[in-house]
């Protein structure tokens, strides 16, 4: 009986590399970092440990590509969002919408955010692609606060950085922290119900601070 040989796979490097990278973000956000092995990530991406290191020179390179690419999705949503046929206030609160839903639909973007924020922003430093990818919210934001300015549905003086930050933090801490918020205030913060309330506060907080005197 002829004994069965297994077709060999046929090289894709694009292919290869986008497998390497899902699994190294699965393996970054489920472990930070520190704990993340990269016989893991081979394993996980059904490769040759070695072939990571022929497209990645070491696990810091990875994980900073992993970062980048994590940021260039919720950037490449962001900028799709159709927002000049509304009112610059409610502009703003779809950002914070889309804030929100990116979050729960991307848990993994939350933790590697995390995770380099244990790193001291090492690898965002080194990046060389990071300020590019990342220039698209300013413009949005500057955007909106103007129009709103002229419409007068927004207060004069808004600093967009600060805007996106609060509409970051306003989501980013509710959910990194949920588990043991969860037992602090003895109920299900990830329950739609609890969720549909956070999102709730969040629009009504940015709206309070936005809105004209």
């Amino acid at each position: 009986m002829a004994e069965d040989i297994k077709p060999k796979r046929k090289r894709d490097p694009a292919l290869t590399q986008a497998r390497i990278l899902a699994a190294a973000s699965n393996e970054f956000a489920e472990k930070g970092f520190d704990g993340a092995r990269v016989e893991q990530i081979a394993s996980l991406a059904d490769i040759n440990k070695q072939l990571i290191y022929h497209y990645f020179n070491n696990k810091d390179e990875l994980f900073t590509r992993v970062l980048e690419d994590a940021y260039r999705g919720i950037r490449k949503e962001e900028a799709a969002l159709r927002l000049d046929h509304l009112p610059a206030d409610q502009a703003i609160l779809q950002l914070v919408d889309f804030t929100w839903h990116y979050y729960l639909d991307h848990p993994e973007f939350i933790r590697l955010l995390n995770s380099e924020n244990q790193q001291k922003a090492r690898h965002l430093k080194e990046s060389r692609n990071i300020d590019e990818i990342n220039i698209s919210w300013q413009g949005i934001s500057q955007a909106l606060i103007a129009r709103g300015e002229r419409e007068g549905t927004v207060k004069p003086g808004l600093d967009a950085m600060q805007l996106n930050i609060s509409i970051s933090a306003l989501g980013f801490f509710y959910l990194m922290n949920c588990s043991t918020l969860s037992i602090v205030y003895q109920q299900d913060l990830l329950e739609a119900n609890a969720l549909d309330k956070r999102l709730a506060v969040m629009r009504d907080t940015i709206a309070c601070w936005i809105r004209p005197v």
